[in-house]
């Protein structure tokens, strides 16, 4: 792979992590139970390559 789909690639990924991590961070601010766990799912598409990807998993809320 080139250079500059490594690069592209790597700041769209650090985009959605800092952005998904300050949304999911609200959410919980305004919305949370102390220690309650929230499940999760990321999911990142490519319209064009007919792809999607899904990521599951938890999150343990505020103490």
């Amino acid at each position: 792979m080139s250079d500059d789909f490594n690069m592209s690639m790597r700041k769209f990924l650090k985009q959605v992590g800092v952005t998904s991590q300050q949304a999911i961070e609200e959410a919980v601010r305004t919305g949370g139970s102390s220690g309650k766990t929230y499940a999760v799912k990321a999911v990142i598409t490519i319209d064009a390559l007919d792809m999607t990807h899904e990521v599951t998993g938890t999150i343990s809320g505020q103490d």
